[in-house]
């Protein structure tokens, strides 16, 4: 495990605008030159095999051609196996070592689960079957956005139709159920409901991918809707703000699909995965800053550096694959530069070489992240 955030070749440091800036000396003139920072991380990144992988990443902006570089081969956080495909990683804001989960697709018995795992010792703490509601129409996909308050966890659930679920911390005992018919989203006027906390917990944004014409119809539109923290935690929903995302209506091709979604530390941005590309969103306005397309892959997660001059992507992209004899998806890290508005080099897989290490060559599928920064 990586100790502190590290500097590559640093002459000089200052603070400028909130942020620290950066110099080096070039090698052969010794003129001064722009230096980035590098960041050590350890990624907890979301599997359908019931599973998270465990990847300790140096992140290096410098490398502009793999600028996310892996400390040995990924390991494993083992939830469950097959009966616990999850989506949802979130690492508790009380204790690091503690991460809240749940699971994207009913057991066996046709239950879902919600947990939380140590994450020194890889062993999993509580875990608490549950049905899906009975106003669960449409059971294809179950949790995968969540959130947090001081005291509670929060996933979201995205069949038809949505909800978001309080559970205490402590225990993971159920509070409340809260669905979206008092924002005025009716069941089947929506698609894939995530969500997330703000840093403070003041607040708890909702995404909904707007299907006006019936459910999975995808407009390429996300509607984000910011809710009051205090009232959803007694089990009552109160906006406070909301916003249009545009985006490509889904066909054929691809289409913007929103999924999971991070602030940044300071809390005056979110960074949202939308499929075919993602959006940096003023956190106050839910104004739209920047789109980063085109990607590599679909995105399904999207977390800033904790300076927030970068985003990590978590990334379902196409690779070949000769034992397969053919294409295969691979779950992959890809770093944004928000300075320079584009992807830094190529992305990074934390998923299908490890399947490989155990003799499997089908498509090794990811989705949520969360992070311990160093």
């Amino acid at each position: 495990m990586k100790k502190k955030v590290m500097v590559t070749a640093v002459a000089l440091t200052m603070l400028v605008g909130g942020y620290l800036s950066f110099t080096t000396a070039d090698g052969e003139t010794g003129k001064a030159v722009a230096g980035k920072p590098t960041y050590d991380a350890t990624f907890y990144v979301a599997g359908m095999g019931g599973h998270f992988s465990v990847a300790d990443v140096t992140i290096d902006p410098n490398n502009t051609e793999q600028p996310i570089i892996l400390d040995g081969n990924p390991g494993m956080l083992n939830i469950g196996g097959k009966s616990h495909p999850t989506h949802d990683a979130r690492i508790d804001a009380n204790d690091r070592n503690i991460m809240f989960w749940s699971t994207y697709r009913p057991d066996e018995d046709g239950n879902l689960h919600v947990g939380k795992s140590d994450l020194s010792t890889g062993k999993v703490l509580i875990d608490i079957p549950l049905p899906p509601d009975e106003r669960a129409t449409w059971t294809g996909a179950n949790y995968c956005g969540s959130g947090q308050s001081q005291d509670y966890y929060m996933p979201v659930y995205m069949g038809n139709e949505g909800y978001i679920d309080v559970f205490a911390k402590d225990d993971l005992s159920h509070k409340h159920r809260v669905f979206f018919d008092d924002l005025g989203y009716e069941s089947g006027e929506y698609t894939f409901a995530h969500g997330v906390n703000s840093p403070d917990m003041k607040h708890f944004l909702l995404s909904l991918n707007l299907t006006p014409d019936g459910h999975t119809q995808f407009t390429g539109n996300t509607q984000l809707i910011l809710l009051d923290m205090e009232a959803l935690e007694q089990g009552e929903i109160k906006k406070v703000a909301e916003a249009t995302l545009t985006g490509k209506p889904r066909d054929a091709s691809g289409g913007t699909i929103s999924f999971r979604q991070y602030f940044t530390e300071d809390g005056r941005y979110i960074f949202q995965s939308g499929g075919d590309r993602g959006y940096i969103v003023d956190a106050k306005t839910l104004e739209t800053k920047q789109v980063a397309t085109p990607l590599p892959g679909e995105a399904h997660d999207f977390m800033p550096t904790p300076d927030g001059k970068y985003g990590v992507f978590a990334l379902r992209e196409k690779v070949f694959a000769p034992e397969a004899e053919g294409d295969v998806t691979d779950g992959k890290l890809a770093l944004y530069d928000v300075e320079a508005k584009a992807i830094v080099g190529e992305s990074t897989s934390v998923c299908l070489s490890c399947h490989n290490m155990m003799g499997m060559y089908d498509s090794a599928i990811l989705c949520g992240l969360d992070a311990n920064y160093q």
